[in-house]
Parts: structure tokens; sequence; C-alpha cells
């Protein structure tokens, strides 16, 4: 019995990876974690980590102990969860990733009533536009946009994602407008560095698929830096409507391309779990409500054309 203290200690050291991201994940010094896992060793008269000054492994005991010890917690934190339940008050450190300029724009400004509804939650936000994994990071869950790549996470969706290609109107008049994807050689193309689907803009025309590879002066990895471009009158790009969907609907901003559609998108809440704690669906739940599912506020006023554009079929 003495051994189950050490359950948590022990699953957090092999799932963060060494003693010193376990401390700092749990809220202990160093030399407590290393204490406790020589004495659940010592207990029970086996060695379950391999340890050298710059790797930790698991023994074969250790693999076999560690899969059932994260099943034992995994079940010791839903019977808290249950009753915390029982109780109807969503509770404790709800640790959430976010990108950058999303949650920024459409997660930040929720917060404030999110945590006066569910007072006993403690929140965590970590925006960044790079991929985390939440299990190595500690997170409860993520709001994703894009595809799914990991298929060890459960997605919920939460609202569309609509991408227009578009250019401030006195780019379009200095430069001209596009009428096909190719002319957008002959174009300054704003990139987005961190783009995961690829260096390409892919479109779909009525010949199939179209890719283009975008070249221009200015490459950046932060959104928001892009739309300041764009309406500068720099270039031309690719866009979510959640950020761009305000100055698109007053015309500050003009989409182009609109018969040449870019690839259907959507925003996601991820989590590495089927059965959610009581905090997560709470905030799940929140973003469902407040994100307006396929009418978000952000893409209010846009024309058809973006918010139904043309799907090509072969014949």
């Amino acid at each position: 019995m003495e051994h189950f203290a050490a359950i948590p200690i022990f699953v957090a050291v092999v799932e963060a990876g060494s003693f010193s991201a376990a401390a700092e994940r749990l809220g202990l010094t160093k030399s407590a974690v290393s204490k406790r896992i020589q004495l659940l060793e010592a207990g029970l008269n086996v060695r379950l980590l391999q340890r050298t000054t710059r790797s930790l492994s698991l023994t074969e005991a250790g693999e076999r102990y560690y899969d059932r010890a994260r099943g034992a917690l995994a079940l010791a934190n839903e019977a808290e969860e249950v009753a915390a339940g029982l109780q109807g008050r969503p509770q404790g450190l709800l640790r959430v990733a976010a990108p950058m300029v999303f949650g920024r724009l459409h997660l930040s400004p929720l917060v404030a009533e999110f945590l006066r509804r569910y007072p006993d939650i403690q929140l965590d936000m970590a925006m960044d536009d790079r991929m985390v994994d939440l299990v190595e990071g500690g997170y409860d869950l993520a709001v994703r946009i894009g595809n799914l790549p990991d298929n060890r996470m459960v997605a919920r969706r939460l609202a569309p994602c609509r991408v227009v290609v578009c250019a401030s109107p006195d780019y379009l008049a200095a430069h001209g407008t596009p009428q096909h994807p190719s002319e957008l050689a002959g174009h300054n193309c704003i990139h987005y560095s961190y783009y995961r689907g690829g260096a390409s803009w892919v479109f779909s025309g009525p010949d199939g698929e179209i890719r283009v590879q975008p070249r221009g002066n200015y490459q950046v990895n932060n959104s928001e830096a892009r739309r300041d471009a764009l309406l500068a009158g720099l270039g031309i790009c690719e866009m979510p409507t959640f950020i761009v969907g305000p100055d698109l609907a007053a015309g500050r901003l003009a989409a182009v391309l609109s018969d040449y559609p870019l690839p259907a998108h959507a925003i996601h809440a991820v989590y590495p779990q089927r059965r959610l704690p009581a905090k997560a669906r709470a905030f799940i739940d929140f973003l469902d409500e407040k994100l307006g599912g396929d009418a978000p506020q952000w893409d209010h006023g846009l024309s058809p054309s973006v918010l139904s554009p043309k799907s090509w079929k072969r014949e």
C-alpha cells in the first residue's frame, strides 16, 4: 500500500523522460522525485529504470509495471472526476494548448467568462503555433486547426476554418486581379513558414488539383504579421477567415480566385483519451457554445462565394 503514492511520480518520470522534467511537472524537487523512485524500487526489490547521465529507459520489469501503473492512475483520476462530477463542480488545473493567433483573437476574450462560470478550475493556456505533444507536455486538450495526423487523439469539431486568397484593393488595382491560380506566379505571395500542409498552395479546379509554389519577398511565422502586410498592400496571401473575415466584410481586403477553392479545414478540440475529465469537458462544451458551430462570428457578412465555394467534380 505504501507504494501507491509513488505511482503518479513514476508515471510522470516515464512520460516526461527525465527526473527534472517530472519534478517540474509535479511541483517537486528533482531530489524528492529521485528519492521516491529509489524507495519504490527498493520496496519492490526490482529495478524499474535504467539511468545514465544522458538518458532514462525502462527495464523489462519497468515496462510491465508502467503499463499497469498508468492504468491504475487513469482509474484513480477517473474516480476523482466522478466524485467531482457528483458535486457538479468541474475543478482542478486545466492545461490547454492553442495556436497563437486563434488563441489570442478567439480564446483569450472568452477566458474571463469561462472562469467566472467555473471558479474551481485553474486554467493554464499555452499559445504556440508549433505542434506540441499533448501527453509529453502534460496537456489535457488542445485546439488545433487543419489536418489531424495523430490518430491517437480524439477530436471534436468546433467550427469550420475557411481559407481564402486575398489582397488589399490597392494592391489589386496596382498589380491586377489573378483569374487563375497559375497567374500567382506574377504576384508577390506572402507565405506562412509554419504551414504544415507544405510549401504549395493547393487549389481545386475543373480539371483537378492545381498546385502553386508561392514566391515573394516576405515569409513569416505569424499570421497577424501576414495580415499587416496584406493591409499595407505588400502582396497576396491565403488566409483563414478567423483572421481576415472582418477585413473582407468591411472591404479592407478582397477575396480572389473564388472559383478555385483551397482545401476545407476545421477547428477541433483534441484530447488524448476517450473519457474526458469534467474540467476538460466543461471547456470544450463552453467553446462549442461560444464559437458558433458552422456559423462562427468571424464569418458574418462574408460573400456566398467565400462561405460556400464552388465544388468541382470531374465528369
